[in-house]
């Protein structure tokens, strides 16, 4: 696994080793050991996992840019199995020297790349292939009283969101998305992390 690091501490982009040939491919998506010891962790200290989610989406949707706060935070790892995706990360840790900044990477099922989204992070992606199936896992389970959102356009976060991509398409959001706080009002409800 390939592990390449952003230039905000925390998200990372995770490549692994394909092999294939004129019957397919195989693939590791996930190894807790790889993992540790490419950060100079111990096994105890890796991610542990709590739950898959899938979801598939049509061209132009935008998901995000979503989070749990604290006692029920989520680091998730995405990836896209099918079609292509605009993977987003904003650091929401107030104490960070990144904090309100973002990244992002396209994944895809091409490339079988993966980001690593710690806790203390909002995520968020948008679908620039016809369609994608994103499959992400979760430490920690879901829990709807934890469950915040922030507005994918906010201003103050200013994602470049690869809109040219989708032609005349605006993004479509579901409601509870489209009328996600900025981090602003965030920040004023107390609902960052420390």
């Amino acid at each position: 696994m390939q592990i390449d690091r952003f230039p905000i501490d925390g998200p990372l982009l995770l490549t692994p080793r394909v092999f294939g040939d004129e019957r397919g491919f195989f693939l590791e998506s996930w190894n807790r050991r790889a993992f540790a010891e490419a950060l100079g962790l111990s096994l105890e200290a890796a991610p542990m996992f709590d739950q898959d989610n899938q979801s598939r989406s049509a061209r132009g949707v935008l998901r995000g840019l979503h989070y749990q706060l604290e006692p029920h935070p989520q680091a998730k790892l995405v990836r896209c199995v099918v079609g292509e995706i605009f993977d987003v990360a904003v650091d929401l840790r107030c104490s960070s020297v990144t904090y309100g900044q973002w990244v992002g990477a396209r994944l895809s099922g091409a490339d079988h790349r993966q980001l690593w989204v710690p806790a203390g992070f909002a995520h968020g992606f948008l679908v620039l292939s016809e369609s994608a199936d994103v499959l992400y896992k979760t430490s920690g389970f879901w829990h709807r009283p934890s469950e915040r959102s922030l507005r994918w356009d906010d201003p103050a976060v200013a994602i470049d969101w690869p809109l040219d991509a989708l032609g005349d398409l605006p993004p479509q959001l579901s409601p509870k998305d489209a009328e996600a706080p900025s981090l602003a009002e965030l920040v004023a409800a107390g609902d960052v992390f420390p």
